[in-house]
C-alpha cells in the first residue's frame, strides 16, 4: 500500500500510529511465557510507540524494531537511544523471515499487519517464528455478526472480518490461540487525541492535498466514537504449532 506525502505529514512526530496501549503488551507477554533471554520483533514499529511496554514485560529481551518508513525508524531510534537491547531496522515486515535476528521469540504487530492483510501477513510471520514462538497482532475486527454500514465503511474496504473468522483463520495458518480481546476506548484515545491535536495545527495552513488528509482523519476519530460497539481492533494471542 502507496500512501501519500500528506499523510506523512500529519503523522510525523506522532506518538503511535495506531490504536493501542501499554497493557495490550502486558496482556501479550504474560501469555507467552518468554524465555529472559527472547528475541522479539516489533514488526511495523512506527516511531516507536510500544517499545517501551515491551522492553518493561520483557527486560532482558532484545527487541528488534522494523518499519519500512525510514522517518519512523529514526524516530523510534531517536526515542530510545542509549537503550543497548533494541535495534532498528528499516524494512518491509513481509520478509521478516529474513532478517539476521530471525527466528523469534515473539513477533508483536499492532495494527500494521492490516498492510500485508491477514493471510499473507499469519503465513509470512510464521516462517519467522522459532518453534512454539508467539505472534501476537491487532487486527481490524467486526464484534457483532450484523454490522453496520457505518462499520463496513469505517475500515475503507478492508476485508474486515468476524472475531470468530479472525481465530478460525489464525488457526488454520498453523497457530494454536492462546487468548483475545479488543484493545481499549483508552488505546483508541491515546491514538486519536494526538492525532487530532495535530490536524488543529496543520488545518489552517494546509494545502488542498494536505487537508483533504486532515479530514479523512478528522472522520476517522469521529466515526470510531460512532461505531466503537461494532466494531475495532481484536488483539490476538497465538503459539506457533508444529
Amino acid at each position: 500500500m502507496t500512501l501519500p506525502a500528506a499523510f506523512f505529514t500529519l503523522h510525523r512526530d506522532l506518538p503511535r500510529e495506531g490504536p493501542g496501549a501499554p497493557d495490550d503488551v502486558g496482556f501479550a507477554a504474560m501469555l507467552a511465557g518468554l524465555p529472559e533471554s527472547a528475541v522479539i520483533a516489533d514488526a511495523g514499529c512506527g516511531p516507536g510507540g510500544d517499545i517501551a511496554a515491551l522492553l518493561a514485560a520483557a527486560p532482558d529481551a532484545r527487541v528488534v524494531a522494523l518499519d519500512l518508513h525510514q522517518p519512523f525508524v529514526d524516530q523510534a531510534r531517536a526515542r530510545f537511544a542509549g537503550q543497548p537491547n533494541v535495534a532498528f531496522r528499516c524494512t518491509d515486515m513481509a520478509d521478516l523471515a529474513s532478517e539476521t535476528a530471525a527466528p523469534f521469540d515473539m513477533i508483536w504487530c499492532a495494527g500494521a499487519l492490516y498492510f500485508l492483510g491477514l493471510t499473507k501477513g499469519l503465513a509470512a510471520f510464521r516462517a519467522a517464528l522459532k518453534p512454539d514462538g508467539i505472534l501476537a497482532f491487532s487486527e481490524p475486527c467486526h464484534f457483532t455478526d450484523n454490522p453496520s454500514k457505518a462499520a463496513h465503511d469505517f475500515w475503507d474496504g478492508y476485508a474486515t472480518r468476524l472475531k470468530a473468522d479472525i481465530l478460525s483463520e489464525t488457526r488454520a495458518a498453523g497457530y494454536e490461540i492462546l487468548g483475545h480481546r479488543p484493545v481499549s476506548d483508552a488505546g483508541w484515545e491515546g491514538y486519536s487525541r494526538p492525532l487530532q491535536a495535530r490536524i488543529a495545527q496543520l488545518g489552517p495552513d494546509a494545502n488542498a492535498d494536505l487537508a483533504a488528509i486532515l479530514d479523512l482523519a478528522a472522520d476517522e476519530a469521529s466515526n470510531w466514537r460512532d461505531v466503537k460497539a461494532e466494531t475495532g481492533y481484536l488483539v490476538v494471542v497465538a503459539r506457533k504449532t508444529t
